[in-house]
């Protein structure tokens, strides 16, 4: 969830002054994005994998600071709910065998949380949304104990006052009423950052807003929320509804803050102006004023924190290390099933992307991206997709076997190795020919068990530590 604060109570002249400085800052980046070679060198990539903690008949566990204390490891980090933790990966070249270092990494980390996790009587399992979570663990108690989160949290009262309302209408129907942002902590994650120069910035986004829906539909691994079957990607309506700043006298703003946008950017510095331009702060921490004769790439603090509270499901993401650089952080993906699953579903993704970078994405009408994205979510495999040079919507798993060769292209771009490509690619082929992702997996797991959700998350925790990708698991 970003940085971290050392308060959770701010004053109205802390909000107004927090907002002078975004647009202080604003200013600056744009000057920094004209300075030419700002942020140019080799593509570089990095993720972020959510967890959650639970017992060992698969409930969720709320130990997240004991279990990151004991593991004593700098990739751990807490986050909203008490039964999560995140994952920091080592960013690495997107060159040569990327893939093959992230599956790695993936395998020891988690070993490292399951260590300290059996300490505390707990385990991690690396799920869209844990099937064993009730209504009463989404309490005020829940929440990690960080400044963080509290002020998370009073940001959010203080732009709406009325219960945030979910609804979502999938095969069954869920509504219901929550005070403040615990919900979020329902969600878990796997989200990838691919490093831009920023004249690239905005064929990049825009191909990997377009890349986003295809790639979605195969990676399915959500299909319901207390004990409710939904969408095949139940996360994306559930972080929608959970994280709605808007309230009667905002409902005019047409993006929710957790959105996929609304037409294709030019900029970088367009994504970052809307950003500050839409969305009210809920978090103006204000860090000292910068030494105009410190060398390096300026932090904007601030503007990185708001940004950080501004989930699009493709985020820009400005970083001061190495000189300064722009991000493309790709959102939408579920944590699991398995590190080799996570590995080939990022193949898929930025081979895609990678490949639609060079083509006029823009010359395809927006609203049909924005189309696929939502109902890949929704049906997963049986998504009726457009694309780009076909008259005809398609199925999705008919649409991603054929865009296959062109994400080997894209990987092959960008200088990963071939039998990588090959091998991670030829996981999402399986899973497709065989029409098994992690949410039929569990489907068709949960009616083989009689509904014993418990039994299900136990039995998928146990096929994820063998490490095979889901597509061969066993009902």
């Amino acid at each position: 969830m970003g940085q971290q604060l050392d308060k959770d109570r701010f004053s109205e002249a802390e909000f107004a002054r927090f907002g002078e400085r975004l647009a202080e800052q604003l200013a600056e980046l744009r000057e920094l994005l004209a300075r030419p070679g700002f942020g140019t060198g080799p593509m570089t990539i990095g993720a972020e994998l959510e967890l959650f903690l639970t017992t060992p008949d698969g409930r969720p566990l709320p130990r997240n600071r004991e279990v990151r204390d004991t593991a004593g490891d700098d990739r751990l980090t807490l986050e909203l709910g008490r039964f999560n933790l995140e994952v920091n990966l080592t960013p690495l070249p997107l060159a040569g065998r990327p893939f093959a270092a992230l599956e790695k990494e993936l395998h020891e980390t988690i070993a490292v949380v399951d260590s300290a996790a059996a300490e505390h009587g707990g385990r991690s399992v690396a799920i869209g949304i844990l099937p064993t979570l009730h209504e009463f663990d989404f309490t005020h108690g829940a929440m990690s104990d960080e400044s963080r989160y509290r002020a998370m949290s009073r940001g959010f009262r203080r732009l709406r006052t009325e219960p945030f309302r979910v609804r979502i209408h999938g095969v069954e129907q869920l509504e219901l009423e929550v005070e403040g942002v615990i919900l979020e902590s329902a969600n878990t994650s796997w989200q990838v950052h691919l490093r831009t120069a920023p004249a690239d910035f905005a064929r990049v986004y825009n191909a990997a807003q377009l890349a986003m829906g295809p790639v979605l539909a195969v990676s399915g691994n959500s299909p319901g929320f207390l004990g409710r079957r939904l969408w095949e990607e139940t996360r994306i309506a559930l972080f929608e509804e959970s994280a709605d700043d808007r309230d009667l006298e905002r409902l005019g703003r047409r993006d929710r803050r957790v959105a996929f946008g609304s037409g294709w950017v030019r900029s970088a510095e367009e994504l970052f102006e809307a950003c500050v331009r839409d969305y009210e702060p809920i978090l103006p921490m204000l860090t000292p004023e910068r030494d105009p004769g410190r060398e390096g790439a300026p932090a904007l603090a601030e503007l990185r924190l708001h940004q950080g509270t501004v989930w699009q499901w493709n985020r820009p993401v400005y970083d001061p290390a190495d000189g300064g650089h722009l991000r493309v952080e790709m959102r939408a993906l579920p944590a699991g099933p398995t590190p080799v699953d996570m590995a080939a579903n990022t193949a898929f993704l930025l081979g895609l992307t990678s490949a639609l970078a060079v083509e006029p994405v823009e010359e395809f009408a927006f609203a049909s991206a924005y189309r696929n994205f939502y109902r890949s979510a929704i049906e997963g495999l049986d998504a009726s997709l457009a694309w780009p040079g076909r008259r005809e919507e398609v199925p999705a798993a008919r649409l991603a076997l054929d865009l296959l060769p062109l994400a080997a292209a894209g990987l092959e771009r960008v200088g990963v190795e071939p039998g990588e490509a090959e091998r991670m690619l030829d996981v999402v082929r399986e899973r497709v020919t065989r029409r098994r992702t992690g949410s039929v997996w569990q489907r068709e797991a949960l009616e083989a068990l009689g509904g014993d959700r418990a039994r299900m998350v136990t039995r998928y925790r146990e096929l994820a530590l063998v490490g095979d990708p889901v597509h061969t698991w066993p009902v």
